[in-house]
């Protein structure tokens, strides 16, 4: 049997910049220097969207992770509701719709962290 990949996914819904800055981005460019795991996924869902649109410190973080290779995604849904698909996408971020992949990487059991 192969062993499945190390793979973490930080589905990421607070808006608040400091749980955002000092856990999400810290812990995923943390693991990704690290070699914690061999992939490391935020997913950008409700008020992350919003936040990432106007912060420019969380701005400057996400920047940090894209460029140490954590992949980072964001709800189609979410971003258009809340008007900020442009400058997520202009910041690097993957806008896709990710409800049913998030199903599928809750069933196939892969490490899912909330924040």
């Amino acid at each position: 049997m192969m062993e499945k990949d190390q793979k973490l996914y930080i589905l990421w819904v607070t808006g608040d910049p400091i749980s955002s800055e000092k856990m999400v981005l810290m812990y995923a460019i943390n693991s990704k220097i690290n070699n914690s795991w061999d992939e490391v996924t935020i997913i950008i869902w409700g008020a992350s969207a919003k936040l990432s649109a106007e912060n420019k410190l969380i701005q400057d973080q996400i920047e940090v992770a894209l460029h140490h290779g954590v992949k980072v995604t964001a709800c189609k849904g979410c971003v258009e509701q809340l008007g900020v698909k442009e400058k997520l996408q202009w910041l690097g971020i993957e806008v896709k719709s990710v409800g049913e992949e998030l199903t599928k990487i809750l069933q196939d059991g892969y490490t899912v962290l909330t924040v």
